[in-house]
């Protein structure tokens, strides 16, 4: 019998040996390999040789320059000795981790069959079958897999080494309409588990948007396995939280910001977005499930476990906008493996992994349902958790309104007294709202957590400004242009045009009624064709369409439509004619005045400070163990005004050194923190502002902490390289 037993044992170690493989990428304690360091997505790591003894010794060990200024918001992965990122013009490159010299690179758009588009990439993902290794990324619609060694790409995936991104969508018969001409992308890379990468996907926010359904591709093949529909089909779970035959109509409901998986269990941990149109749902009246949820889907086959909604009705765009975390905490008395999702509202939501059940009291508490647009049926309640205490600002009145001189106190209050106030109230027509959460929160640059269940978080503390206004292109065909037609559907979301702005909008989206003044035609169309920063391309969009655009945008278009323009889509629209059959795109009545803060007349956030935090949260109890402020504005500080944090984003790294390293802020600085107190410990100006997540790792015995700094928001100069810290 013996001999059996052997042969049994032997089998079970060779099939355990084998699952491992699959787990997780083929790497050890000292590498970086997945989007967040790991499939738990924690951004935190073992390597403690940078330590608060030492950590002020850290000196530059080498930059890379990339060569592509501006807008990188890539966190690089590093497997082996060799370092992954992308470029802002979308190259993917390997570098020598220990020297940052590059080993090779490649360029999707030298394929010339393919568009040159442009959007941010947030990271790349690594998988290995003994000597087949391979990186993957995605670049518009297309997902591209590429030897790890070579960067050559893999010509048995997909079609030459790119798999197309619409598998899975739908098409004209089942969707009811095509989705090839709308924009898909993804933003955050997915997840691997197995043979599968499992992704989310990035789409428009407005009346074209494509929906949002989570997939699973073969990583050997490129081809589709399996779709969970977030925007439910008939027969389908939550159907019935839309009106009838939404999925052919409407989109988003989207996990654009990452997700994370459990090996073990064999499942899948993603939160999804707002459904389109964003801040008016005349045209999904219901709760709009699977949107603002946090889901558990299996991952070998997108069967869904349980889901969990954080906002019902989205008229707020609070998209969930980072992936959760895997943790372990000790919840009354017993260990319990959970999930915590991170909102732009600033809550943190703490499930049981295998249940979904809070592990703190979550209380729907009613809100305000009225005044509202007309057609639009807010949700008379909305989730709250008792724990933890949200991390950043939920309430507005006089008493938070900035004091910082009496100008600018003046200038707040009068913008104030004109507004409609609070969270969770529908936005009611051509009076102004003053809400909190638009843009964080809690943002894509993603938390962390530490072995012992403690989260940090960076917040914005930042009011925006939101009017609703009547769509213009559904008042007369006599009056309006194609152009204005195609900035309604495509870029009104973002920007403002047309109208005075009410509040100071630096560092957001600007407002277009003057960019004819700032740019020339050549400029803007290259900016519709390849994107341009947080911008995506427009590419997908007919050059006779994005010359539409160009001819509105610099004033060039004063010709009324042509009534009989078979192709015009807003003549179309205004004679109540449908683009197709099913109404798809669709044309929402009332449109926002695009993203605008509410800052002072000279440009400062119009609410006191804090601006921007970092948190230390312990959800073993909810409870803090630290807030302090996050950046500064030197101009400020030499005024004598204690550091007021600034708005941020990129994400929080966490080591068993004692140290949380983050850069993420407007004064263009990498810090590192105790993680005890909350107390800064060692910085450094860096080339151009870090606008991503830090890594670290370790190679030759010595552990680096590297950054994107390539700049691009708040109106900041622009950068180009990936730097790297160690001791000397």
């Amino acid at each position: 019998m013996r001999p059996v037993q052997l042969s049994l044992t032997v089998l079970s170690i060779i099939l355990l040996i084998t699952a491992f493989r699959f787990l997780t990428p083929t790497s050890s304690s000292d590498d970086w390999p997945a989007y967040g360091g790991s499939t738990e997505g924690n951004r935190y790591s073992t390597l403690q040789q940078i330590n608060r003894e030492n950590v002020q010794n850290l000196k530059l060990a080498w930059a890379y320059d990339t060569g592509d200024e501006g807008g990188n918001q890539c966190q690089p992965i590093m497997v082996g000795g060799i370092l992954y990122g992308t470029t802002s013009s979308m190259k993917l490159f390997a570098l020598d981790a220990a020297t940052g010299c590059e080993r090779w690179r490649f360029d999707p758009f030298a394929d010339t069959t393919k568009t040159r588009i442009g959007h941010p990439i947030r990271g790349v993902l690594y998988w290995a079958d003994g000597a087949d290794k391979r990186v993957l990324y995605s670049v518009g619609p297309w997902l591209y897999a590429l030897n790890a060694e070579t960067g050559a790409p893999i010509n048995t995936f997909g079609q030459n080494g790119a798999a197309d991104l619409y598998q899975g969508l739908g098409d004209a018969k089942t969707l009811g309409h095509d989705p090839r001409p709308y924009r898909i992308s993804i933003t955050t890379p997915g997840v691997i588990f197995e043979d599968l990468l499992i992704t989310g996907s990035s789409v428009s926010e407005g009346g074209d948007a494509l929906p949002g359904y989570i997939r699973a591709f073969n990583v050997r093949t490129g081809k589709l396995v399996w779709v969970f529909h977030t925007i439910p089909l008939p027969g389908e779970t939550g159907y019935e939280t839309w009106p009838k035959d939404a999925y052919r109509k409407l989109g988003g409901a989207n996990c654009w910001a990452g997700m994370v998986v459990d090996p073990r269990r064999g499942m899948v941990y993603a939160g999804t977005g707002s459904p389109s149109v964003d801040f008016y749902g005349g045209a999904r009246k219901g709760q709009n499930l699977f949107a603002n949820c946090m889901l558990a889907l299996d991952a070998r086959t997108g069967q869904r476990k349980w889901h969990y909604q954080t906002v019902h009705h989205d008229l707020w765009d609070r998209d969930a906008p980072c992936p959760p975390n895997l943790l372990t905490v000790t919840h009354n008395g017993r260990r319990v493996d959970a999930v915590a999702q991170a909102t732009k509202d600033g809550n943190v939501f703490v499930f049981d992994r295998d249940t979904g059940k809070p592990l703190f009291p979550v209380q729907e508490k009613p809100v305000p349902t009225s005044p509202a647009l007309p057609g639009e049926h807010p949700w008379p309640t909305q989730p709250m958790p008792a724990k933890p205490a949200p991390f950043s600002y939920q309430v507005v009145n006089e008493a938070m309104l900035t004091t910082r001189t009496p100008e600018a106190r003046a200038f707040a209050l009068k913008q104030y007294r004109d507004s409609q106030l609070g969270q969770n109230h529908p936005l009611p027509n051509k009076k102004g709202s003053l809400v909190y959460g638009i843009g964080g929160g809690a943002e894509w640059g993603g938390t962390a957590v530490d072995p012992d269940g403690v989260f940090y978080v960076n917040g914005n503390n930042m009011l925006w400004w939101v009017q609703m206004r009547d769509n213009p292109a559904l008042k007369s065909a006599k009056t309006q242009t194609r152009g204005l037609a195609l900035f309604n559907q495509n870029c009104s979301a973002c920007h403002a045009i047309g109208n005075k702005a009410r509040t100071q909008t630096a560092g957001t989206y600007s407002n277009l009624t003057d960019v004819d003044k700032r740019l020339t035609a050549e400029q803007v169309q290259t900016i519709l064709a390849n994107g341009r920063g947080r911008m995506p391309s427009f590419g997908h969009l007919p050059k006779t369409d994005r010359d539409a655009l160009l001819s509105y945008l610099l004033k060039l278009d004063a010709k009324p439509a042509s009534a009989s323009a078979s192709n015009d889509i807003h003549t179309a629209r205004v004679t109540g004619q449908r683009a197709n059959r099913d109404g798809f795109p669709y044309e929402p009545p009332y449109l926002s005045n695009g993203y605008e803060q509410f800052r002072d007349a000279d440009g400062y956030p119009a609410v006191k400070a804090p601006w921007g935090t970092l948190n230390a949260i312990d959800l073993n109890t909810g409870e803090y163990r630290w807030q302090v402020p996050l950046g500064e504005h030197p101009e400020l500080t030499k005024q004598g005004i204690a550091p007021t944090g600034t708005e941020n984003h990129g994400g929080p790294l966490v080591t068993a050194g004692g140290l949380l390293f983050i850069a993420a802020t407007y004064d263009e600085h990498l810090r590192a923190f105790d993680t005890r107190t909350g107390k800064v410990v060692w910085q450094a100006k860096l080339p151009a502002g870090g606008f991503a997540t830090p890594i670290t790792y370790q190679v030759g015995g010595r552990q680096y902490i590297v950054i994107a700094a390539c700049g691009g928001r708040y109106g900041l100069a622009g950068g180009s390289k990936f730097v790297a810290f160690a001791l000397p």
